[in-house]
């Protein structure tokens, strides 16, 4: 099998079609550097998987020759192209044809133990291979007119990459490899995730599992901004847990998001236990994921871009919306481990661990230096009422509970319902079933209660300038009690979301406060 996929992935036809690479070739052959493509663009050639990304690296400057290749583009076409210089990186990039072409001169790396910052020198084609982080990230394609698009490939990475493997070019050393960039860890990991597609998983080689667990603790040196990076990839994945399981496998979760790691292990008393919160709550993560995918074929989600890949292998550019609610998924049961109670008579509780969830989100998006806006707050909403729709299953779906539901969670309701059903996980599938029938009725009601009574954006009818001019009276706290009287009399329905039914019910109470109408 491995014989047969290493056949057909060292077919390079087709590879360097893109009219950039004839222009990189001529254009380095005048200037007599030698030039390549490298990285994920020959990674992805080989996987079928489409890139708009190009990286070229550059025995010698890959300034000088980014502007070159730009001016050679002016020449023969008339929007040409700008080239982006970035001085302090020794980088430049440019657009041609929807495509980004990054170019950097070829180096060689060192690092201070105490920083993942390296010390840069000039260096060949070789030295910059010995830098990558993995192998099936270290292959380049030569642009040299003699054996244009030729795989250079000096550690294996075609071998691996059809095995399935995520290994480090220095083999015999992944210490020095982690230890030099920890980063590079989460990389490993995030890579194992998103390369992986269902009878093609990719994993990490035994002896950097190991070399992981030994240079965990290199993660301090790691800025909040990069791990959070990393985080965000791979929740972006097709099957996130993977990427978690990982994380807990080689001791990173502790150092990454040790709140998450808190969920693990289930405590038994008196012959009773309850289920591991941890891989419950990356199951949860998983099922919302999956439940994207159905969307974007239903046509229910929108702002997805559908990709397929050689094999058929279909994923999507996912937007931000559906960042944040895998965020939220991640973090549903984070409240569990700060709640977590035994009772004799019912056995274990978890009372008030969404509150508590809540609670707890804006600290750990401080600690990992993501936005504290709107985007925090939609994912600690989602924390804070994703139980709520699963307790309306067990409990009769009363018009005034969907109301309070629709009202609290806004526009965010078709997402919060999305959360939740992914939340019915259970070992029992009749359980399942059942609670998902059940569901099913909280949808409809939902459906139904706000095709009547237009609660999703509610407005109150009365405004505190209405109650002012209607009695006279300046700001004060009567004011907002009759406005709170009235909302809570039509999330209740006992009044209709109108104008006049509001306006009958305050001068109602008012008139119970002691309040005269002078109008």
């Amino acid at each position: 099998m491995l014989k047969k996929t290493l056949k057909r992935m060292t077919k390079t036809e087709g590879f360097l079609e893109h009219p950039v690479f004839g222009i990189v070739s001529k254009t380095a052959g005048e200037l007599g550097v030698r030039a390549f493509v490298i990285g994920g663009y020959v990674r992805d050639c080989f996987l079928g998987r489409p890139s708009n990304d190009i990286d070229i690296v550059v025995e010698g400057s890959g300034i000088a020759l980014a502007t070159a290749v730009a001016e050679r583009i002016k020449k023969t076409e008339r929007h040409g192209c700008r080239v982006s210089v970035f001085k302090n990186f020794g980088t430049a990039m440019l657009k041609y044809h929807g495509t980004e072409v990054e170019f950097v001169g070829a180096r060689k790396e060192s690092y201070h133990r105490d920083s993942r910052k390296p010390i840069v020198e000039d260096g060949t084609l070789e030295d910059d291979q010995k830098r990558r982080d993995f192998t099936i990230n270290a292959m380049a394609f030569s642009l040299q007119k003699e054996d244009f698009g030729a795989l250079v490939d000096p550690f294996g990475g075609i071998r691996d990459l059809a095995a399935g493997l995520i290994r480090t070019p220095l083999e015999l050393a992944p210490d020095t490899t982690y230890s030099d960039d920890p980063l590079r860890m989460l990389r490993a990991v995030r890579f194992a995730a998103k390369l992986s597609r269902p009878g093609a998983e990719f994993h990490i080689v035994e002896e950097s599992l190991e070399s992981m667990k030994r240079m965990r603790d290199r993660m301090t040196i790691l800025s909040k901004e990069r791990i959070a990076e990393e985080l965000n990839k791979m929740l972006l994945c097709s099957r996130p847990s993977m990427a978690f399981r990982l994380l807990d496998e080689t001791g990173l979760l502790e150092y990454v998001l040790p709140q998450l790691a808190k969920l693990k292990g289930v405590e038994t008393v008196d012959g009773r236990g309850h289920k591991d919160n941890f891989s419950h709550t990356i199951q949860v993560v998983d099922n919302v994921a999956a439940e994207e995918i159905q969307g974007i074929e239903e046509g229910i989600l929108l702002n997805y871009t559908p990709l397929e890949d050689g094999d058929g292998f279909a994923e999507s550019v996912r937007t931000e919306p559906y960042l944040w609610l895998r965020w939220a998924a991640l973090l549903h049961d984070i409240g569990k481990p700060a709640s977590k109670r035994y009772d004799p008579h019912i056995g274990w509780t978890f009372h008030g661990h969404e509150a508590i969830g809540g609670r707890m989100v804006p600290k750990i998006f401080q600690q990992l230096k993501m936005p504290l806006n709107e985007k925090m707050k939609y994912v600690q909403k989602l924390v804070t009422l994703h139980h709520r729709p699963v307790a309306l299953v067990d409990e009769e779906v009363t018009d005034s509970a969907v109301r309070r539901l629709l009202f609290d969670a806004g526009n965010e309701i078709q997402d919060l319902m999305l959360l939740c059903n992914a939340d019915i996980t259970s070992k029992n599938p009749a359980k399942v079933e059942r609670i998902k029938k059940n569901f099913l009725l909280v949808k409809e009601k939902l459906v139904e209660v706000e095709a009547k009574d237009q609660i999703r954006n509610f407005k109150n009818p009365i405004t505190g300038e209405y109650v002012m001019d209607v009695y006279g009276i300046p700001p004060c706290k009567e004011i907002g009690e009759l406005k709170e009287y009235v909302k809570n009399a039509i999330l209740d329905g006992i009044i209709d979301n109108t104008f006049e039914a509001a306006d009958k019910y305050m001068r109602v109470r008012a008139e119970e406060m002691g309040l005269k109408a002078q109008k």
